[in-house]
């Protein structure tokens, strides 16, 4: 057997990113039809779970999560780690407090067309993952989808600002 240290680590870090992104897509297209309408909220809790992963992965590298631009960074750089280098983005700062992540490529679905699987599955996988891990990041924060390129447009946005204040109720 060929001694694993020889292989460069950038390849193995493609391997394994390539087997973590396939990996939700293909429970997706085994257990949806066995589990039926749990499915969805089943592996949504799934996705929500992992965000703590991401927290703890931003907490350990030291990412900043002062602002909606560090945010936008940080989970810009944890998706890259964890997902590898098939992402393809940009981090756009759109005011004083407000980034705007874009997507051109999303390393989820470079694979749905290989396993047969629609691109709008990826969503609730990603949108559940985005705002939990948003949320444990900095709750004075949040990120809301404008556009997703599973859903069938050209890049993916998303905008992370500040949570809106709730008027307070008058007693």
């Amino acid at each position: 057997m060929e001694d694993t240290k020889k292989i460069p680590d950038d390849v193995k870090w493609c391997l394994a990113a390539r087997c973590a992104c396939m990996l939700p897509l293909m429970y997706d297209h085994i257990f949806r039809a066995k589990v039926g309408k749990e499915f969805d909220s089943l592996e949504q809790e799934i996705w929500i779970a992992l965000s703590q992963t991401v927290n703890n992965i931003i907490r350990d590298l030291s990412f900043p999560v002062a602002t909606a631009h560090d945010l936008a960074i940080s989970l810009q750089n944890v998706t890259i780690i964890l997902f590898g280098p098939d992402y393809r983005g940009e981090v756009l700062d759109v005011s004083d407090d407000g980034a705007v992540i874009l997507v051109k490529r999303c390393p989820f679905l470079s694979h749905t067309e290989d396993l047969g699987i629609q691109n709008d599955r990826a969503f609730p996988k990603c949108m559940a993952l985005s705002l939990a891990a948003v949320h444990r990041m900095n709750k004075k924060y949040s990120i809301r989808y404008v556009r997703t390129i599973c859903m069938g447009d050209r890049q993916c946005e998303m905008k992370i600002g500040p949570v809106p204040e709730t008027p307070k109720k008058e007693a």
